[in-house]
């Protein structure tokens, strides 16, 4: 979607960090003799030894992996973000294969660009350490020159230009940091204006053809969503296809002449379907067809005739296209199998570009020709100099839970290092909790495969996306530990799987699945044995209370409201927090000291309270990220202490 409510100083190179020993710090020594504390840049590290020089030196070769994200089109040629140094940038392409030409250069990444319709010009968004407090900048083309266009202290996401380029709609916490509200900015006017200010969440999805109305949508959950016309010289804001029952819209598009919508919803199906909806009231119609899976992203063509939708088959992506003026499909090119993202019609061409991604290949760039059946490929991302085609591609599994239920995982199998050995396991929990874990490109885990030998399986238990809103909602408040008891089941069928060792089981997450990963911890210690956790819940009543104040009501939807005493009860009981006696498997533990999420004293209280019962903790907090590691450097080490941890928890 186009409005996103989703999820950042230079370390020195990854070989001198695992070479040079680090100094303890001298201005925060901890009161525990035992905890080795200390700091390498701006990672601060406890008890984490030194990575051997050998291991950095292999790791580096799979970090040196790259992929490139299509932002839009600038003029006839691809704006793309990918990453040539530390962090990524906004670059373009002249022509297909040409050399990227990098056009921002900044420690913080740079992964949003947005360019305007005359393609002089693109707006791009970042923030400082990882904060979230996104600014967005307008970049001139011709000169090179940026200036700040934001107030430099909200949070601001979903710029999205009007089709005549002379303004642009953006979501902004301006007004009082907690509500998300709608501005319009005039192109080279010095502040934004209000359009729209309520309570909740909002964004824009799309400019009428005219520019006089912007659809907008008002997110409350990942299961219930509205949508509204807004006129913009009148301020009037029309309820779009109100219904009685909660609907879940994905996203939404004014046709062509503007007379109607194209959008997704989920109303009256376990999916999201792709519908118009005349502006006068018609009923809606499906446009996607009886097809069984979200359609996850869509985009029309300027002139209203063609219509490309994805959908997310079971974790993996079907391209479709639709020529609107006949009401029939048209033929695309053969791709392999991943997954595609990040459509975007070319302006004033029938050329549609987007991202492939799979397990044997990193994220580029391609397009083609609307019927044709040649595809053209704009980027070639570097693997670090390994033949990714000899890549792992994972197995679709399913294994029965506590209640009977079918739970999906992808299974990256891995040959043991011994003669009639059994492989040990590492179970990597995705967060959310409303994501999917689908087979995308991963180094990491080839290398866990690959060079230790070490089978990496990436369930989606219950509460994940993709599999219909009543899967979506099977963890919600009371039964969120029904997600917990579905890694108990997957515990099970690991020990049926005459390959694996069921003795040797580790789990890894982050976020949600970093909570997943010490819950795991607390029902299951004598089946594991260590867990990996990155910017993880600890508490859930301590995180809804410390959570940022635009995230707290969205989170309380999905996890519960902790102002509920009976839910409180619930929530004290079912985090790790309270049954951290129970972990007594070694642990490492990373967060980022800028996180708006999940913010750090999530993951110190739990450290703490694992070392004060004699835990085995290696704590890693790097001060320049927020909500995970998003420059390279950070995240190399944060890998390399992962993989020594293993190495010694797991493998040993």
């Amino acid at each position: 979607m186009r409005f996103s409510l989703a999820l950042a100083a230079l370390l020195l190179p990854l070989t001198a960090l695992a070479a040079a020993p680090a100094k303890p710090s001298p201005k925060a020594a901890p009161k525990d003799p035992k905890v080795q504390r200390a700091e390498r840049g701006n990672l601060v590290t406890e008890n984490i030894p030194e990575i051997p020089a050998a291991l950095a030196e292999r790791t580096n070769q799979y970090q040196q992996a790259r992929g490139a994200s299509l932002q839009g089109w600038l003029g006839d040629t691809p704006l793309i973000t990918t990453r040539f140094g530390d962090t990524a940038q906004v670059h373009r392409v002249a022509f297909p294969g040409g050399d990227r030409q990098q056009l921002t250069f900044f420690q913080e990444p740079v992964a949003v660009a947005v360019a305007a319709p005359d393609g002089a010009s693109f707006l791009f968004r970042k923030d400082v350490g990882g904060n979230e407090q996104f600014q967005f900048y307008s970049f001139d083309v011709a000169s090179g020159a940026y200036r700040l266009v934001t107030d430099g202290k909200s949070r601001n996401q979903g710029a999205l230009w009007s089709d005549r380029g002379d303004r642009f709609a953006f979501s902004t916490t301006q007004r009082n940091g907690k509500d998300t509200d709608v501005h319009v900015m005039a192109r080279g006017a010095d502040a934004s204006t209000p359009l729209l200010e309520r309570d909740g969440t909002w964004g824009a999805l799309d400019w009428s053809a005219d520019g006089g109305r912007l659809l907008v949508m008002k997110f409350i959950s990942a299961t219930e969503s509205e949508l509204y016309v807004v006129d913009v010289a009148g301020r009037a804001v029309t309820r779009f296809h109100p219904a009685a029952q909660p609907v879940a819209f994905g996203d939404a598009r004014f046709s062509a002449d503007g007379k109607g919508v194209y959008y997704t919803s989920d109303e009256g199906s376990e999916f999201q379907r792709l519908r118009y909806e005349a502006l006068a009231g018609d009923s809606p119609r499906v446009v996607s067809g009886d097809i069984p899976w979200d359609v996850e992203e869509f985009e029309l063509s300027e002139d209203g005739r063609y219509l490309a939708f994805i959908v997310n088959a079971g974790g993996l992506s079907e391209l479709h296209v639709r020529d609107l003026k006949r009401d029939k499909a048209v033929a695309t090119p053969k791709l392999p199998v991943g997954l595609a993202s990040n459509l975007r019609f070319h302006r004033s061409a029938h050329r549609l570009g987007f991202v492939l991604n799979g397990p044997r290949s990193p994220s580029d760039v391609f397009s083609f020709e609307i019927g044709g059946d040649a595809l053209t490929r704009w980027t070639r991302s570097e693997t670090g100099g390994l033949d990714a085609t000899t890549f792992t591609e994972p197995a679709l599994v399913e294994f029965a839970s506590f209640d009977g239920r079918k739970i999906p995982a992808f299974y990256y199998r891995a040959a043991p290092k011994r003669a009639g050995g059994r492989v040990p396991v590492l179970i990597n929990i995705h967060g959310g909790p409303e994501s999917q874990s689908r087979p995308a490109f991963n180094p990491l885990t080839e290398f866990y495969v690959r060079e230790l030998g070490v089978a990496v399986l990436v369930p989606n238990v219950r509460g994940s996306s993709g599999y219909g809103k009543s899967y979506l909602q099977l963890d919600n408040g009371f039964k969120r530990e029904d997600s917990v008891k579905d890694i108990g089941a997957l515990l099970d069928w690991v020990a049926r799987q005459p390959e694996l060792d069921k003795t040797r089981v580790a789990v890894t997450g982050g976020s949600y699945g970093g909570y997943m990963v010490l819950a795991s911890l607390t029902h299951f210690n004598d089946r594991l044995r260590a867990g990996v956790e990155i910017v993880g819940i600890s508490d859930f009543v301590t995180f809804l209370t410390n959570t940022s104040d635009y995230r707290r009501d969205l989170r309380r939807v999905e996890y519960g409201d902790e102002r509920d005493p009976e839910m409180k009860t619930h929530l004290e009981k079912i985090s790790p927090l309270a049954s951290v006696k129970k972990i007594t498997r070694p642990m490492l533990i990373a967060q980022g000291a800028n996180d708006p999420r999940v913010p750090r004293s999530e993951a110190e209280q739990i450290v703490a309270s694992i070392r004060r019962q004699g835990g085995d903790v290696w704590y890693l907090l790097a001060m320049d990220e927020g909500h995970g590691f998003a420059k390279k450097g950070n995240r190399d080490y944060y890998q390399n202490a992962s993989i020594v941890f293993l190495q010694k928890h797991l493998i040993e």
